[in-house]
């Protein structure tokens, strides 16, 4: 257990000190903002989609650490998947940052993401976590304001 934590805490600094596809994608197709008012988090996420193929994402703001990370770990992840693929990840991902499924669970996809299973036991930091797979899903539906809070919130459904 403390490897895995260990490994969590290594991951989330490394993401946060060098977040990946950090940035805008110039002239996206898809855009969508998310917040969260509890604690402040708010990103926005750029994305050019063809066809099905995400084929640039990126995204901008402030953040804390585990929000950044997320957003840096699912750019990666995502980037070149289709919209199908990429929903069924948000859809792992949720499950685990909610306790529904660990990181032994078989036949998911979230590969390195498991890294965030611990997650699952620090309520207040799921919100984090979750914040820029939940704006991912908004840009897909061309909802440009997502929050955490509400009937959205994937926490509490």
């Amino acid at each position: 257990m403390a490897d895995q934590k260990q490994l969590y805490q290594e991951v989330i600094l490394e993401h946060n000190k060098k977040p990946r596809n950090f940035g805008a994608v110039e002239n996206p197709n898809r855009k969508a903002e998310g917040h969260n008012p509890v604690c402040g988090d708010h990103i926005t996420l750029t994305l050019d989609v063809e066809g099905e193929r995400i084929e640039k994402i990126a995204f901008t703001g402030d953040a804390c650490a585990i929000c950044k990370a997320s957003a840096s770990m699912m750019t990666t992840n995502v980037k070149g998947k289709t919209v199908t693929e990429a929903e069924g990840l948000i859809q792992e991902f949720r499950d685990l940052a909610t306790g529904k499924i660990t990181s032994e669970t078989p036949g998911h996809h979230l590969g390195r993401l498991t890294v965030f299973s611990g997650i699952a036991t620090l309520p207040s930091r799921v919100k984090c976590a979750v914040l820029p797979w939940h704006t991912l899903h908004a840009a897909f539906e061309n909802a440009e304001l997502v929050s955490t809070e509400g009937n959205a919130d994937p926490a509490h459904p």
